[in-house]
């Protein structure tokens, strides 16, 4: 292993046009602050929406992303390149817990923001251990059967936020498509950094033809500038602090499971598709995701977790250096300050943000059946089948367990089904051997993308 904590980042001037560009690697300053923009408008959507829904001030969910961000580059010694948004997982928790209607600010949000604060710091907790007892028990615990489903549980389960806002008017959802089409333009017939760039791309290009045809054409509903003008470029979010109470407590500390599991399934997806095992690094993510979803809650900001949309970024790009997270989370802390430049982005048409979350969700689906073919995972085999079977359809079908006043959503339903079966069948199998290939996640593990090899340090 590396002496040094934070890698060196090479400088790759000229990469080959399929070459991916590795997590210690960088390109040139501009390159690297342009991709860094589009992980910005990946996380964006939903670390908006999530704090709109359980009543928190969006721009302190902005900022403290972005500073949530820079906390986990610095635990992880910026080994996993990541970014931290609003985690959708609180909603039901915080809703329960507060009695929140759904408009307007939460009266009650210092109560849950007591309980971010006590869930954090169990994910934080948890992070310490894995770091004193290794990771080995994780190839055991969720093999690449179980990691590919669950990424492709990720997508799949978002496909109704997808398409929810194309849904309202044929025109809608034909601009969506209009996106969708558009993006695609970009990804075939750009060369470079362009092509690269096709989600950021793409998002200019529809927006400016979406104004066009409405604000200017009235072909279908303007976008609405009027927050933009009423807005000023430099303020303060308004912050809040938190209460502590042994129910809002109680509520969300089992949400830091359910935290563990993103985690995880993010640190082996990008491994995976890096083709540099991560695992050693999974204890410091847990701790630094735990101490940013503490700090956030402590001024007002919602849970926060590793974002599968980013993963959908990296995965298209093919350029997963960690500084190009730096380089959003600062973004992300000066959007925060900025009211203006937060209302901008928020005028971004629903059309526009479905046919960017078709494309990107669908890319997280995708990524996760690239796990499997990189792990060569047989499907041939029963047990194999059965577990992929059920994760997807209990993730996708958003199966809720609810016990005790605390509800489980589909993902984190589905991943302790998966983690469950696979254990019975190793059981029931009569051997310790994980439910898939004969492939070890740590050696010779096949890269996604040309160029890319397996981390040895």
């Amino acid at each position: 292993m590396s002496s040094n904590y934070f890698p060196k980042w090479e400088r790759i001037d000229h990469p080959l046009p399929d070459r991916p560009i590795a997590t210690d690697e960088r390109l040139p300053w501009p390159q690297t602050i342009a991709i860094g923009m589009q992980h910005v408008v990946a996380m964006f959507g939903a670390t908006v929406i999530a704090p709109l829904i359980m009543g928190f001030d969006p721009n302190v969910a902005i900022l403290m992303s972005g500073i949530g961000t820079l906390v986990f580059f610095i635990a992880v010694g910026g080994r996993v390149p990541s970014y931290l948004g609003s985690s959708f997982a609180f909603i039901g928790a915080v809703v329960a817990v507060t009695g929140y209607t759904g408009h307007g600010h939460n009266p009650s949000l210092p109560v849950a923001l007591g309980g971010i604060i006590v869930c954090g710091a169990i994910y934080a907790l948890i992070g310490l251990i894995v770091m004193s007892v290794g990771t080995t028990w994780i190839e055991r615990v969720m093999p690449p059967v179980v990691t590919g489903a669950v990424v492709s549980v990720l997508g799949l389960n978002l496909a109704g936020v997808a398409v929810k806002g194309a849904n309202h008017s044929f025109f809608e959802g034909a601009f969506a498509f209009v996106t969708i089409v558009l993006i695609t333009a970009v990804s075939v017939r750009a060369r470079g950094l362009a092509q690269r760039l096709m989600l950021l791309f793409g998002v200019v290009a529809a927006y400016a033809l979406y104004a066009l045809v409405t604000n200017g054409l009235a072909w279908g509903p303007p976008i609405d500038f009027s927050a933009v003008a009423s807005a000023h470029w430099i303020g303060l979010p308004h912050f809040a602090a938190p209460t502590f109470t042994p129910h809002a407590a109680f509520m969300m500390a089992p949400i830091a499971i359910i935290l563990v599991a993103e985690n995880l399934g993010h640190v082996k997806a990008v491994g995976a598709i890096t083709g540099r095992s991560l695992d050693r690094y999974a204890g410091r993510a847990f701790l630094g995701d735990g101490l940013a979803t503490m700090l956030s809650g402590s001024v007002g900001g919602t849970g926060v977790t590793t974002y599968a949309e980013n993963i959908g970024v990296m995965a298209v790009s093919k350029i997963y250096s960690s500084l190009t997270f730096v380089v959003a989370a600062l973004v992300a802390t000066l959007i925060g300050f900025s009211p203006k430049f937060g209302a901008i982005i928020t005028t971004i048409p629903a059309a526009v943000m479905s046919g960017v979350s078709i494309v990107v969700f669908g890319l997280i689906a995708v990524a996760g059946v690239r796990i499997w073919i990189a792990h060569k995972v047989d499907l041939a085999s029963n047990r194999n089948l059965l577990i992929a079977a059920t994760v997807f359809i209990l993730g996708t079908g958003d199966f809720t367990l609810s016990f005790f006043g605390f509800s489980l959503g589909g993902i984190g339903t589905a991943t302790f089904c998966g983690i469950a079966l696979n254990g019975i069948v190793q059981l029931l199998a009569g051997r310790g051997e994980p439910a898939t290939a004969h492939v070890q996640l740590h050696e010779n593990v096949p890269a996604f993308e040309a160029g890319a090899t397996v981390d040895k340090r």
